[in-house]
């Protein structure tokens, strides 16, 4: 990864519609107060906000991936290069709810250096992993740890598949790369707890890889619809609906005129796979029906009906 620095990036976001969050506090500015004096409410002028993120580039051609907070509502992006050359970028697509962003750069050459996206399914718990990004806007700063978890749900949206680390992530290493031991980039770092220290969260790369060429072609992303309400078996719902086990998705309720309805799904039954993937936890099922293509007839998933 090291000597991949120049693919690594600083977006400098100028954004009239939004106020970054300060990595200081709320109070940081009011150090400067006694030197500056206090300005009148009315005196003061609107002005432009920066903020600073990462991402990396993951093709010849320019296209670049980051956090979609870090670009969100801006009026220009500004793409730093290690190797000192700045250019704007113009924002391809953009997923809020995985919190993505595509980005794309135009040198006229299109010839950037990119790195290598790996698989984030291979990898392990207790794999060691590097984050590089611009904390607090130290650029190419490394930091290194071990994968404590894969599949964290952290409580973000519904599609929570969070790599855990405890490789340092900081504010401005939002949209960086996080490598493998091989130096491949198998997630991106996207979120970390308040005031907690060696936990910070990445975004798998497989879980972007699915959606890239729909950002390139469309600008947004289009998933898959069920329509379905569901939740989590726990023993005493196992033992009361006389499952085999506490694996799957107890659907609670079937939309009117959804896919599941047309399909024969009713409130009741336990959904322990889809499209062939077993559903082992309930947070499973919308992960995976998001990825499933529209229109997609799916004679392989399994339901177990717990009234009879």
């Amino acid at each position: 990864p090291t000597r991949r620095s120049s693919d690594l990036i600083k977006p400098r976001v100028q954004a009239g519609r939004r106020v970054p969050s300060n990595p200081f506090g709320d109070n940081f500015f009011d150090f400067f107060a006694p030197f500056f004096g206090d300005q009148p409410q009315q005196q003061q002028r609107p002005r432009k906000q920066q903020a600073l993120g990462t991402g990396f580039i993951i093709s010849t051609d320019g296209y670049i991936l980051t956090n979609n907070h870090v670009v969100e509502g801006a009026d220009e992006v500004v793409v730093k290069l290690s190797e000192g050359r700045e250019l704007k970028a113009e924002i391809k697509g953009q997923d809020r709810k995985l919190d993505l962003a595509l980005l794309k750069l135009d040198d006229g050459k299109n010839s950037f250096p990119a790195v290598d996206l790996g698989d984030s399914d291979a990898l392990q718990v207790g794999e060691w992993v590097m984050a590089i990004g611009n904390p607090f806007g130290l650029s190419q700063t490394v930091t290194a740890g071990i994968v404590s978890a894969k599949g964290r749900v952290i409580g973000s949206g519904p599609y929570d598949d969070f790599i855990q680390t405890d490789a340092s992530i900081n504010p401005g290493n939002s949209g960086g790369p996080l490598f493998n031991a091989q130096g491949q980039v198998v997630g991106i770092n996207t979120a970390i707890i308040a005031n907690g220290q060696g936990i910070g969260f990445a975004i798998p790369i497989n879980v972007a890889k699915a959606v890239v060429e729909q950002l390139k072609t469309t600008g947004h992303v289009t998933r898959g619809y069920l329509g379905v309400n569901f939740q989590a078996l726990d023993a005493s719902l196992v033992k009361a609906l006389k499952l085999p086990s506490d694996k799957g998705a107890l659907v609670t309720n079937v939309a009117k005129s959804s896919p599941a309805e047309q399909a024969g799904l009713q409130a009741g039954d336990v959904i322990v796979s889809f499209d062939g993937k077993p559903v082992t936890h309930d947070t499973d099922l919308p992960k995976i029906v998001a990825a499933t293509p529209i229109n997609k007839k799916d004679r392989k998933s399994t339901r177990l009906n717990s009234s009879h």
